[in-house]
């Protein structure tokens, strides 16, 4: 009997990853496309929606023309994960009148702290479990509406950019449950657009797509697509959810105090819950995978992007000649200096930052600097300073939902073992490696498993599909001088703040 194939398809923030598993979990084939983070001006950023949409064509008829030549195996049908926070607005006529606006822009930021401090935003964050910040499409409608009126009067509808890739196959808008929870425009409880925060974007439900659960499946493909993608016009593609709630699923961290790490290019760390939460503090998300699976946790602008950046400009002759991985490189120049990097630490806020001290004002900086110090020292720092911000989401997490008991690491990361060393140290915890370090694809190739009833709950089929590669243990002695360097990194920013302020007016 032929094993059933789902691909999971991850639509990214800088690429998209179609990963072909079979009923076992295990990766079959796998095709990724990258793009560029356009930024036209200052506190931009923003993506071609065509060019992501061509890149899902790409990597998904690659990987379907493997499976062709797979006896063994059958294509089942694909599902979506994609990132959150995205806004593309379109006109009556199916066609993007904007970019796609994504979660690391800032232009909204008056938007976001007018409602953050005020009443009525502290309302619809408690209703919606989104925090008020420039990633989510609430602010970023005040802007669009205030900044570029006409743009705003002659959209049809707003969307994120997993609608308008399914929109493009399908001719149908059409939005799950798990990306409409990180809009700020959502009501977990209720199932349904949450009236007081249209009113503040200024727009009706009519204007946004149809609400549907995470199984929902498409069918039926407009006409030239399964030709061109060479797939039966009739395949099932799932909805599917949002890329982090995906990643908690793709890790099978799905009971209490099980907690998921994920560093691609941004970080978050997530726990599940039966139910919506909220933070009086504001500090967390609550957002859904499906009804009765809520993930909560806090998303950070800063994971990967930071050694990426300083791969691009402290590392250029090295990255020139390298032949082999260049960030495994980095990795084992940077398990070469000690822990703690010899009292250098680093505030990793280059792209501002969101949880858990949302602020789109703060900036990066190295605290500590000694005549000492080599390059080296600050690529240790730099990846220690992720780690401490993770840390502090972690707390703010425990605080509001309870104990982290243990620690699933996935994402680019995932293959740095001093970075995951790093994570167990600072946690004081067991961390779990998967065999995939494509939690979120997994994720949804779990979630497509459960919607064409393959398996018969997304819990059966986490445990079926997922395994552990490796384990870290924290070691007490690093813990203990991590504690202390964390306690350090922590008083920074509140010092800073005002600083960060001023240099950002």
């Amino acid at each position: 009997m032929k094993q059933q194939v789902i691909i999971g398809m991850d639509i990214g923030t800088t690429s998209t990853k179609a990963v072909a598993f079979d009923e076992s979990g295990q990766v079959l084939f796998q095709e990724a496309v990258e793009y560029s983070i356009l930024s036209p001006e200052a506190g931009y950023a923003e993506q071609d929606p065509g060019v992501v949409f061509q890149a899902v064509l790409t990597t998904l008829k690659a990987v379907a023309k493997q499976l062709q030549a797979q006896d063994d195996h059958t294509l089942a049908g694909v599902c979506f994960s994609s990132a959150m926070h995205s806004l593309i607005a379109m006109d009556a006529a199916g066609q993007p009148l904007t970019n796609c606006i994504i979660w690391a822009d800032t232009r909204s930021k008056a938007y976001a702290d007018s409602l953050k401090g005020s009443a009525a935003g502290h309302a619809i964050y408690l209703e919606t479990g989104t925090p008020l910040h420039p990633m989510s499409p609430l602010p970023k409608l005040c802007w669009l509406r205030e900044q570029q009126p006409e743009v705003f009067r002659k959209a049809h509808k707003f969307i994120g950019i997993k609608e308008y890739v399914l929109f493009r196959l399908f001719g149908k808008y059409k939005i799950d449950y798990s990306i409409a929870s990180a809009t700020g425009l959502f009501n977990s409880r209720t199932l349904d657009w949450h009236q007081a925060a249209l009113d503040v974007a200024g727009i009706t439900p009519d204007r946004l797509s149809e609400l549907v659960p995470p199984t929902y499946t498409f069918r039926e493909l407009r006409p030239g697509f399964a030709a061109l993608l060479e797939v039966p016009a009739t395949l099932p593609f799932v909805i599917g959810a949002s890329d982090g709630c995906l990643a908690n699923l793709g890790a099978n961290a799905v009971h209490p105090g099980d907690a998921v790490v994920t560093i691609g290019t941004s970080g978050a760390v997530r726990v599940m819950s039966g139910k919506a939460a909220a933070d009086p503090l504001e500090r967390i998300f609550s957002y859904m995978l499906a009804p009765e699976h809520f993930v909560l946790g806090g998303a950070m602008n800063n994971g990967g992007v930071v050694l990426r950046w300083f791969r691009d400009n402290f590392y250029t002759l090295e990255a020139a000649s390298e032949t082999g991985d260049f960030y495994d490189l980095l990795c084992r120049k940077a398990a070469g200096i000690p822990a703690g990097a010899d009292g250098l630490l680093f505030l990793p806020y280059l792209l501002g930052e969101r949880a858990p001290i949302w602020d789109a004002n703060a900036r990066a900086c190295f605290i500590g600097v000694h005549y000492t110090h080599t390059r080296e020292h600050f690529l240790r720092a730099l990846l220690e300073g992720v780690i401490f911000g993770v840390y502090s989401m972690g707390q703010a997490l425990e605080q509001t939902t309870g104990p982290i008991t243990a620690i699933y690491a996935n994402g680019g990361f995932a293959r740095c073992q001093t970075w995951v060393q790093m994570l167990a140290d600072v946690f004081n915890r067991k961390v779990s490696v998967s065999d995939t370090a494509e939690g979120s694809a997994l994720g949804a190739a779990i979630m497509g498993m459960y919607a064409l009833g393959i398996a018969a709950n997304l819990e059966t089929a986490a445990a079926r599909m997922t395994s552990v590669s490796k384990t870290y243990l924290p070691d007490p002695a690093t813990h203990e001088l991590y504690r202390q360097s964390y306690a350090l990194f922590e008083n920074l920013y509140p010092k800073l703040k005002d600083t960060f302020t001023q240099l950002g007016s």
